[in-house]
């Protein structure tokens, strides 16, 4: 009688059990100097608590309701990219050259969210339902704002051919805080004057993957503010464990030669991971709305507050940390930006659309590995 349900359990809360193991595991391989078995149970440990994290935030995203919900999800995602990115950029006081690692972090974010998860969610959602449909005005605002966030990366790109450091690295943090101001517009946007922008306007068909509620479940139980203070308790362990991460990958990326490009794909899928769960599990519900929200909205979040906040971070611990892009991301991203796009302007997707995103991001994986 017992066996039902401590497998019960396992199912339920094998992402904290997991990790808080791992966490336990890499502090103590951290301090035994195993560099290799200490950044593989931190990446674990971040992946796992991730899912807690999106767990939590799908409960309080039910509760607040859409575009509300979209957004917690996706904050909550963003902040565990933060945390990691940003511990990278301590590494850089004592290898320059991981800087690279965060541009390519940021620039595989962005391809990740748009392409991978956008792409496998609508892929997987497409060969359940002929098509989906999502409302027009949500895509539409979307890559409006990611083309004009990606055309202003540009900026310092085309500086850094001609202009020195300083200037390179003033022009950073200008646009930084263009980017900052932009998102705050767009969140009034989102969250006041036009809300009817993010939500399904039409009703949604009989849905033939309903997952059964738990009404057990443990988070389900409590209020608002004691699963905000869990999230927050849980972004603390992350940040150790993004530490170790960092410190312990900067010496196992260099020991198996792995290109900045390839890095920066793992540590997206890292980040990417429980908002990927997400959006297939909405897909297969036939909630395409809330597949755009989270993977446009998240991109979207990731350029517009995870770049100023590493630039203003940068400048708190004394590192010097420029926005200029390579060809290979700046175009990655705005040929992303153009498929996207296409993809959802008359708010419907379709399995071939999903597919068409998958064989995009293939093909800039297979760049970042071998460039």
């Amino acid at each position: 009688m017992d066996i039902e349900p401590k497998s019960h359990i396992i199912k339920e809360y094998w992402d904290i059990f997991v990790g808080f193991t791992s966490f336990v595991f890499a502090i103590f391989f951290h301090f035994e100097h195993l560099t290799v078995l200490a950044a593989l149970f931190a990446a674990i440990g971040i992946g796992s608590l991730a899912v807690t994290i999106s767990e939590i935030a799908e409960i309080l995203a039910e509760r607040f309701g859409e575009p509300f919900g979209s957004l917690v999800l996706t904050f909550s995602a963003v902040l565990v990219e933060i945390l990691i990115l940003f511990m990278v950029v301590l590494e850089a006081k004592h290898h320059p050259e991981v800087m690279e690692t965060v541009k390519n972090g940021i620039a595989a974010t962005v391809i990740v969210d748009l392409n991978a998860l956008l792409g496998l969610a609508v892929f997987v959602g497409g060969l359940n339902f002929k098509e989906q449909v999502h409302n027009e005005d949500t895509s539409a605002s979307y890559t409006t704002v990611l083309f004009v966030s990606v055309a202003m990366l540009l900026v310092p790109t085309t500086i850094s051919f001609h202009a020195d450091d300083q200037a390179l690295h003033s022009a950073s943090i200008i646009i930084a805080v263009l980017l900052f101001i932009y998102y705050f517009f767009i969140f009034r946007f989102q969250t006041d004057t036009h809300v009817h922008f993010f939500k399904f306007k039409k009703r949604s068909r009989v849905k033939r993957y309903i997952e059964e509620e738990d009404e057990n479940y443990f988070f389900d139980k409590k209020s608002n503010l004691f699963n905000i203070l869990f999230l927050i308790f849980l972004l603390v362990l992350i940040g150790m464990l993004s530490e170790i991460f960092a410190n312990e990958g900067v010496k196992v990326f260099k020991q198996f030669g792995l290109t900045a490009g390839f890095v920066g794909i793992l540590i997206a899928f890292v980040t990417a991971a429980p908002e990927l769960f997400t959006a297939i599990r909405a897909a297969k519900n036939d909630e395409m709305q809330r597949v755009v929200n989270i993977a446009m909205g998240a991109s979207t979040v990731s350029i517009l507050l995870t770049v100023p906040s590493l630039i203003f971070l940068s400048l708190i611990v004394g590192v010097k940390f420029t926005l200029d892009f390579s060809p290979l991301q700046v175009g990655a991203l705005l040929l992303t930006i153009l498929l996207v796009w296409k993809t959802t302007e008359n708010g419907e997707t379709n399995y071939l659309e999903g597919l068409s995103h998958l064989m995009l991001f293939l093909s800039y994986a297979i760049i970042a590995i071998f460039y």
